[in-house]
């Protein structure tokens, strides 16, 4: 579930030799599958952990993760870094702020997930996002554009270039193609 570098595991050691006996770390996000999710990193002393936390073993402590976060924090990374700046502790859960679908889960579902962690975070730079309206009887993903993206004037580029090389490429023989169906209306928001 979670992966913590040896030197993180090494930190959390000696960070927790100065805690009472018990006392654990807890991985946990806030406002898990939401734009403004946050991961964070705290001490669990033993009394505050809950019977239905996840705890994870590691060498010479346990890190715990509550039910809520179990899913957000697939795939995470917790690592612990030093150079001439000073030392940093990194934790990185790429399905924080969306919650990862099986690679079984509905046609619709992938798609959207694929948007919304791949395309949206680039779009994102240029004050722009796209939304998943459907999946054609045909095949192709009825994309709608807002933000930035509205009125754009490399939009075509975006879609073909990009969106849609990116899109059949990752779902392979299950999508044809993408299709924007926005009115694009160039205005103060358009990126150029």
């Amino acid at each position: 579930m979670i992966n913590i570098s040896d030197t993180a595991q090494a930190h959390f050691v000696k960070l927790l030799s100065q805690q009472a006996e018990g006392t654990s770390i807890r991985v946990f996000v806030i406002n898990p599958g939401t734009a403004s999710a946050e991961c964070g990193v705290s001490y669990c002393p033993e009394e505050s952990a809950e019977a239905e936390d996840i705890i994870l073993s590691f060498n010479g402590f346990n890190a715990l993760v509550d039910g809520a976060s179990k899913a957000f924090l697939e795939e995470a990374e917790i690592d612990f870094t030093t150079d001439q700046m000073g030392s940093q502790l990194t934790l990185k859960a790429p399905n924080a702020k969306l919650r990862k679908v099986a690679d079984d889960a509905p046609l619709f579902e992938r798609v959207n997930y694929f948007l919304q962690a791949e395309v949206n975070p680039q779009l994102a730079g240029h004050g722009g996002e796209c939304t998943l309206v459907e999946i054609s009887e045909d095949g192709y993903a009825i994309l709608q554009f807002g933000g930035g993206c509205n009125g754009c004037s490399q939009i075509d580029l975006t879609v073909k270039e990009g969106i849609e090389k990116q899109l059949v490429e990752e779902m392979g023989d299950e999508i044809k193609g993408v299709r924007d169906m926005t009115e694009h209306q160039r205005g103060e928001h358009s990126y150029y």
